[in-house]
């Protein structure tokens, strides 16, 4: 495929109000593997980043509601609203509110694995994109939706990442063995323990969110108590310089090196807890 036909999408979880829930560095991470790569990189959340470089809102017009609630550890997207909410509906919403989509084919590319959990095990490798419009009379988008690594085991994915030379995100290299949001409601006992001794001040603003809604993340216990069931990684230990990282908002390593210097994160084949 010819690159300048390629774009990424990072759907920014906390739209770039403060950090909250998502890893202070991803959106650092995402724009040196867009420029390594020259490929072109937008963010959108509710408000969309446009190819001319300016912010368009969609939807949220009406006075906000608030939930006062966290989402449902559940593989029923429509309780746990985070996924669906705050990644599905922003790409939906930015591809049906470009006007530079119409009348073209585009193919949305994602990473799911079939492996991840039996409902990923359901999607389909290939087909149309639930906002494809390719048989309708007016505003025709011809939009697939293509999952290359839907077959792939963990370790294939790895391989792929050194053959290229990829340094893997950093929360890969604190021992996590899977990487959404830093407060992900599946975090397992020891990821809540990394995070807790990584950077209490952000854990204990969701604590306090969880004594104000009346509600905690985990259903069955406060994130304190899920966190004393675990312990911090090794790895996050015995690397304070990555601690350091993975909290600022600049990725200032390199991203690519020699597929015979790259390593394996300490998080690979590991505490994999996620969506389900």
């Amino acid at each position: 495929m010819d690159p300048t036909r390629i774009e990424l999408h990072h759907h920014d979880v906390d739209g770039r109000g403060p950090p909250t829930f998502d890893w202070p560095i991803t959106a650092g991470y995402c724009r040196v593997i867009a420029a390594a790569f020259g490929v072109p990189l937008y963010f959108s959340w509710r408000s969309l980043e446009t190819t001319e470089g300016s912010l368009a809102t969609v939807g949220g017009r009406s006075n906000p509601g608030t939930r006062l609630h966290f989402p449902q550890v559940t593989g029923d997207l429509r309780l746990r609203w985070c996924s669906s909410v705050a990644k599905i509906d922003v790409m939906r919403s930015m591809i049906c509110n470009s006007p530079r989509f119409l009348g073209k084919r585009t193919l949305v590319v994602t990473g799911e694995r079939a492996e991840e959990s039996p409902a990923r095990a359901r999607y389909a490798t290939f087909e149309p994109h639930r906002i494809d419009t390719r048989s309708g009379t007016r505003g025709r988008r011809h939009v697939d939706h293509w999952r290359p690594i839907h077959g792939l085991e963990e370790g294939q994915v790895w391989n792929l990442l050194r053959r290229y030379g990829v340094v893997p995100h950093v929360a890969y290299q604190l021992g996590f063995g899977h990487v959404s949001c830093m407060h992900c409601i599946f975090a397992s006992p020891n990821q809540l323990a990394t995070i807790r001794w990584m950077a209490p001040k952000r854990f204990e603003t969701i604590a306090e969110y969880e004594r104000h809604f009346g509600c905690t993340v985990k259903r069955d216990a406060p994130i304190h108590a899920v966190a004393d069931r675990g312990g911090p990684y090794p790895a996050a230990l015995a690397r304070p310089d990555l601690v350091e990282l993975a909290l600022s908002e600049h990725w200032s390593p390199a991203i690519r090196t020699s597929p015979e210097r790259w390593r394996l994160p300490a998080g690979a084949f590991g505490d994999a807890t996620g969506p389900g």
